[in-house]
């Protein structure tokens, strides 16, 4: 009996109120196994196992468990995997790649890089890379093992690693911010990879660096260029005849020369088309390049551009002629071909003709036939005088006087224009266009001089108003900035912008006279023409079903108070809401034709009529 039992019930059973039994003499733990007749066996009293009971049933009835509980899952796994891990499908299977990267070299004055070869190796069991770099003899770099077996990932800090889908051929790969450039692989791995789906490309070859070079050139044995002077020398010495192999083809070939028409088009900034001869000596394989002179050509008469040589086709340039060791290909008769070009010392010069007797010979001889081509004709030069800026006297047209001529006449005026446009002025109320609010608000008469073409602005002011009003600008041309014209009447449209020097101004209403001369004007003003705007709103009607549903929807939008006339505004409005871009013109002119009342209202019943709406 504990302790704690004889307390009394009234003492607070709380945490830590709770005492060791002083009187207690066992203290063993319970086991779960036991030792019975030398077999271990474990205890099944403190275990409490979960039943079914209709298991139970199931078993004492004598009911097969298959029909209970269905047939057995076949294992997924068995003693063989059916689906074998990496470490064991790909065990002892390792991708190889051939690559190198580049060493930058600063302390060796002969070489400034140097081309480093190391060998891939990718373990296809758990995704590990490490890198060798192969020994060379006597290379004074520590060499060997680059790159421990390790998985490597693509950026620092990341958990994500290179994968063998990452190793292709003739790419580029980062290894630690070190980049190698993959060339080639083993023929396992490029078998591995087109099983997996996955072809590689071709491989490249290594590139050389300086070190290589001088090493192949090292113990390279070259003869001195005089071994053939001294070998017939000897001969000579000896009692032999002196060898002369281009006797030959000099006796044969002596006096025949193949002459070619070539052009060469000078692409700098004074150049031009230059016309040259090339003559072919077939005795000793040389050429001559001679200019054809033209009378008064502006150019110094020099007859020969190139004396006579054989022409390299890639000369090699030396500081002293003739210490190379490189062998240099000329130009033969296969290669001078009517329509080929040829480089004469970083010329490219086009053959385009040739004469009769190098037509036979390459016929006779090479069996080849020459075409002559055909050139464009050459057009002539064109000199441009720039025109000097305004200088701000007069007109433009009194300043290019004394350009286009040493006495210069007045220009020319248009007479006719002037006597019969000379009474039409039209004049339209605009405002200002400015950024400073308080000028938007200013209000000026625009006066337009059909006779020749001038315009003069006034400002008006109100009374009390702070502005002062009178002539803004004196009658002058005035040049439209976008198109750099001069201003003409059709320029001048209700709602269009114009600027004079620096100032916005925007056609907001005309005069009773601007707008008749406009409407009379159709083919000048189209926006003033009313049949030309009733056909452009016509237009519209192709979106409906039909011509009668655009007519309801146009008058819906118009008058929504169905109260049979509209003013100006509800019809901007109605217009804008329909989505129809009529300007400011064509809705002023529209206004003015069904306004019946003479109360500047839109009549609709004549609106619907003069659309084309059937009477009621």
């Amino acid at each position: 009996m504990s302790l704690n039992a004889q307390f009394p019930k009234q003492v607070p059973f709380l945490p830590g109120h709770v005492f060791s039994d002083p009187y207690k003499e066992s203290h063993h733990k319970t086991q779960q196994f036991s030792n019975i007749n030398g077999t271990v066996q474990e205890k099944t009293n403190f275990i409490h196992e979960e039943f079914d009971p209709n298991l139970l049933d199931s078993m004492k009835m004598g009911t097969p468990p298959n029909l209970t509980y269905g047939s057995r899952q076949p294992p997924e796994n068995d003693y063989i995997p059916r689906i074998q891990p990496p470490w064991l499908k790909y065990d002892r299977a390792v991708l190889r790649f051939y690559s190198y990267f580049q060493e930058s070299v600063v302390e060796n004055p002969n070489e400034n890089y140097r081309i480093r070869q190391v060998i891939i190796y990718y373990y296809l069991s758990d995704g590990t890379i490490h890198v060798t770099e192969p020994r060379v003899q006597n290379s004074g770099i520590p060499q060997g093992l680059f790159i421990k077996r390790q998985k490597i990932p693509k950026k620092l800090g990341k958990q994500d690693f290179y994968t063998w889908e990452d190793l292709q051929l003739c790419s580029n790969i980062n290894f630690y911010d070190r980049v190698y450039r993959i060339c080639d692989c083993d023929t396992y791995t490029r078998e591995f990879y087109e099983y997996m789906g996955k072809p590689l490309s071709l491989p490249e070859q290594l590139p050389r660096d300086n070190f290589q070079a001088q090493k192949e050139t090292k113990d390279l044995k070259i003869n001195p260029p005089d071994t053939k002077e001294y070998k017939e020398y000897f001969e000579v010495k000896l009692g032999g005849g002196h060898p002369n192999g281009g006797l030959n083809k000099y006796l044969s070939n002596d006096r025949k020369v193949l002459s070619f028409d070539i052009i060469w088009d000078d692409a700098s900034i004074e150049g031009q088309l230059n016309y040259y001869t090339l003559n072919y000596y077939l005795a000793d394989d040389t050429c001559e390049v001679k200019e054809v002179r033209k009378q008064n050509s502006g150019k110094d008469p020099y007859p020969l551009m190139l004396r006579r040589q054989k022409i390299p086709k890639q000369p090699i340039l030396t500081h002293y002629p003739g210490m190379t060791l490189k062998k240099e290909e000329f130009y033969s008769p296969q290669d001078l071909i009517c329509g080929n070009q040829v480089r004469i010392y970083g010329r490219d010069c086009f053959i385009y003709g040739c004469d009769d007797f190098t037509k036979e010979y390459y016929l006779k001889v090479l069996g080849i036939q020459q075409k002559p081509a055909t050139l464009k004709q050459e057009r002539g030069k064109k000199f441009y005088q720039p025109v000097p800026p305004y200088n701000g006297y007069g007109y433009e047209e009194d300043s290019l006087g004394s350009v286009y001529s040493l006495q210069p006449k007045p220009p020319k005026k248009d007479v006719r224009k002037n006597f019969t446009q000379d009474q039409f002025i039209l004049r339209f109320e605009s405002r200002l266009i400015s950024e400073v609010r308080e000028e938007n608000s200013r209000r000026f008469i625009i006066s337009f001089y059909c006779g020749d073409d001038t315009v003069q602005v006034y400002q008006t002011s109100e009374r009390n108003s702070g502005i002062w009003g009178g002539k803004f600008q004196e009658r002058s041309r005035q040049k439209n900035p976008l198109t750099n014209d001069y201003y003409t009447e059709k320029d001048f449209q209700l709602g269009a912008i114009v600027q004079f020097n620096v100032y916005k101004f925007q056609l907001m209403r005309a005069d009773e006279f601007t707008v008749n001369y406009m409407k009379q004007k159709p083919d000048v003003f189209k926006e003033a023409d009313i049949k030309q705007i009733i056909a452009k709103l016509r237009l519209f009607a192709d979106n409906y079903p039909n011509f009668d549903s655009f007519l309801l929807d146009l008058m819906k939008k118009l008058d929504k108070q169905l109260k049979g006339q509209i003013e100006f505004e509800e019809l901007a409005a109605g217009l804008q809401e329909l989505g129809f871009n009529l300007t400011l013109q064509e809705q002023y002119y529209l206004m003015r034709e069904f306004d019946i009342s003479g109360e500047w209202k839109l009549n609709m019943q004549a609106f619907w009529e003069g659309i084309g709406g059937k009477r009621s």
